[in-house]
């Protein structure tokens, strides 16, 4: 429970990703990026497949670089005004619907505690700084692609942000915001998330993948559960969330393939 004693130097950090939102938000960007014609079926269909394998199992460093790769070449040529308007329609229709009740509780006291509250995530920071709009965060740090003359040139400003990303970004922040670290919250979801909890006095894993469960029960860190559910249900809800995802992608895979075959 955070204090509630209000200090400015005072931060909550929250990774985005099965901590605030169910699943993966950049599967939900590429979905309906592909009802725009972004891109096609094959690139969809490898997104699904990742996002599956998310809700299953959890982070994979891998393929989120594959993702970024791809997701960086999609986007080149596109204009920042194109994408806000879709990240936009992806939280009203999507993303506001997954959010976990109980985080969003949690990051509501810490704002009425008087604390600053950030995102952080590797997801782009345009639609990070969207998300954290809409909940009322002080702000949010994500993956900067670069651009020039209002689009998008393909390309990486920095690093990905993600693992030790997270830590060297939110270091800098309290630099720069004043933040006292050791009387900060962070909040993460994934083994990945280690070294941005590491970097403040108070961490506290949500919803954790294997990994990080077993890592906070070695060292003593208090885990919140916010699925709703026991653990076999709330793992019976992800599998069918997940299988649900990849059939809806590999209908749209059979569709395509009809409509070649009655084009021959």
């Amino acid at each position: 429970m955070p204090s509630t004693h209000p200090s400015s130097a005072t931060a909550a950090f929250f990774d985005v990703d099965n901590t605030i939102i169910r699943g993966a938000s950049a599967f939900h960007l590429a979905k309906s990026a592909y009802q725009r014609k972004f891109f096609g079926t094959r690139d969809l269909l490898r997104f699904g497949l990742i996002q599956a394998r998310y809700l299953l199992f959890g982070e994979n460093k891998d393929e989120i670089d594959v993702v970024r790769d791809r997701a960086l070449s999609l986007i080149a040529g596109r204009s920042l005004a194109e994408v806000a308007t879709l990240g936009e329609e992806v939280w009203d229709a999507v993303l506001s619907l997954r959010i976990y009740p109980g985080t969003r509780r949690l990051l509501d006291e810490h704002i009425a505690a008087g604390h600053q509250v950030w995102l952080i995530t590797a997801t782009p920071v345009e639609i990070a700084r969207l998300i954290a709009r809409r909940l009322g965060a002080t702000g949010a740090l994500g993956t900067v692609a670069e651009h020039k003359d209002g689009f998008y040139t393909g390309r990486l400003v920095g690093d990905l942000m993600h693992g030790q990303a997270k830590a060297e970004a939110i270091v800098e922040l309290s630099e720069t915001e004043k933040i006292d670290l050791d009387e900060s919250y962070a909040y993460g979801d994934s083994l990945n998330d280690l070294p941005m909890m590491r970097s403040v006095g108070h961490p506290c894993p949500i919803n954790p993948d294997l990994r990080l469960r077993r890592h906070a029960q070695e060292v003593g860190w208090p885990i919140r559960e916010f699925r709703g559910r026991s653990q076999r249900a709330a793992g019976r809800g992800v599998r069918t969330a997940s299988w649900a995802g990849a059939a809806w992608v590999l209908g749209l895979v059979l569709r395509a393939a009809r409509r070649r075959l009655r084009g021959h």
